[in-house]
């Protein structure tokens, strides 16, 4: 019989992993993951199958941890400000997330714009918090939540790219927090209603 794998052999190797992509997404190697994490190549293929499992599961915490920080927001304009300092303090797993989500995610098989509560969950936390505030279901609102999440991987692409000059950055950021605001404010001219 099979000895069970150990979790926290999984998660020290996804630990190292994300360290590894820090230094950029070619420096994923099987090798360098078994190196880093201090264990041996068929250690990694007993929990994945590939680089891209490794990556796939890189990206399936980091979108765990994004809802995690923006669903404790008392409301979507206190959510913009999470939302932006979770995307810039992890900027190589944001800018992955972008770059590669659907290749990596088409088990989900699910569209790249799907709004379900599984394959996307900060977006749906999104479209329930405008369901409870302006009433109506949270399907109703995928287009305005659509809207709302433009701005915020706008405002948190623009600032992880450094197109905006340092003394405008909290403009930016209040920016996209007031327009957040103006949005749900007129929610109803918005959405057609």
């Amino acid at each position: 019989m099979p000895k069970p794998l150990d979790p926290e052999v999984e998660k020290r190797l996804l630990d190292a992993a994300r360290k590894l992509l820090r230094r950029g997404d070619k420096n994923l190697s099987i090798r360098a993951l078994a190196k880093a994490a201090r264990t041996n190549t068929p250690g990694i293929y007993r929990r994945f199958r590939s680089r891209n499992d490794i990556l796939r599961a890189i990206l399936l915490r980091f979108q765990q941890e994004l809802y995690q920080s923006i669903s404790v927001a008392e409301s979507l304009e206190a959510a913009t400000e999470r939302y932006i300092d979770f995307a810039l303090h992890h900027r190589e797993e944001y800018e992955l997330w972008f770059a590669h989500r659907n290749t990596l995610l088409r088990a989900s098989r699910r569209g790249p714009l799907s709004t379900s509560k599984e394959t996307r969950p900060s977006f749906y936390w999104g479209q329930k918090n405008l369901a409870e505030r302006l009433g109506g279901s949270p399907e109703e609102h995928a287009q305005l939540m659509l809207m709302i999440w433009s701005l915020f991987h706008g405002t948190a692409a623009l600032l992880i790219g450094k197109v905006v000059p340092p003394e405008l950055e909290e403009g930016v950021r209040s920016a996209c927090r007031r327009t957040v605001g103006v949005l749900i404010a007129n929610a109803s001219v918005i959405e057609g209603q």
